[in-house]
């Protein structure tokens, strides 16, 4: 019997999307990374997908986006840009994505990521301080339209990397906080990774999710961890 193929032929009718903000927030040469809980054991950069705004559906809508649901509640996905589209309207949808308009800008959406995750992690006294954070940048990748292993689609992602603009009492104490908390044994859902770690996938227990890597460098070293579903 031949065995399965590696690799499905991706299906040129439609290309998945999915569109996120990075925050690198760094101690030295070590990044702080949350526990993810779409990925259980798995640790990632604080941050997420960028949501669109009501306005923006009937656009989306007119370009065939259909939304990508998972085991997340329902409500965490509302208005995710994540999802695909007939891969003849991926340059109308570049074109809109570009422009900025009724969606989040990335602070906005790290803002939001941080009041939510900062809760999940134990930390959730830090997040009054999250409205005064400004944050700048550090790069953009983008990765595709490219074949996925094993899926019937092309995929195209985008992440936007940031970084805290050290200019306030705010973006001094999250620093500070997260770093001590990520060495204490009391707070198991933050932990401070290296870059050895990162291109190792690895730090004891813990899991370290491939795009962590965006946060040294441009350059992806290793495939997607799968989410719950």
């Amino acid at each position: 019997m031949k065995p399965p193929p590696t690799f499905l032929p991706a299906r040129r009718g439609r290309v998945r999307i999915s569109f996120s903000v990075l925050l690198r927030l760094a101690d030295d040469d070590r990044f702080v990374l949350f526990d993810a809980p779409k990925r259980p054991g798995a640790f990632g950069p604080p941050g997420g997908v960028i949501k669109f705004f009501p306005p923006a559906a009937r656009i989306l809508d007119a370009l065939g986006f259909q939304p990508e649901r998972t085991g997340s509640p329902h409500h965490k996905l509302r208005a995710d840009l994540r999802g695909t589209l007939p891969a003849g309207a991926l340059r109308r949808f570049r074109t809109w994505f570009a422009t900025g308009a009724y969606r989040e800008t990335a602070d906005e959406c790290l803002r939001r990521e941080l009041h939510e995750e900062l809760a999940e992690v134990g930390v959730h006294h830090l997040d009054r301080i999250v409205p005064e954070l400004e944050f700048t940048n550090v790069r953009t990748v983008q990765e595709g339209p490219q074949s996925v292993p094993g899926k019937h689609y092309r995929q195209l992602r985008g992440f936007d990397v940031r970084e805290l603009a050290m200019t306030n009492h705010a973006a001094r104490r999250l620093s500070r906080e997260l770093i001590e908390v990520a060495e204490d044994e009391a707070y198991p859902g933050v932990l401070l990774a290296g870059f050895d770690d990162i291109a190792h996938g690895r730090l004891d227990r813990a899991l370290i999710a491939p795009q962590s890597a965006f946060l040294a460098g441009p350059s992806r070293l290793a495939p997607d961890l799968p989410p719950l579903r």
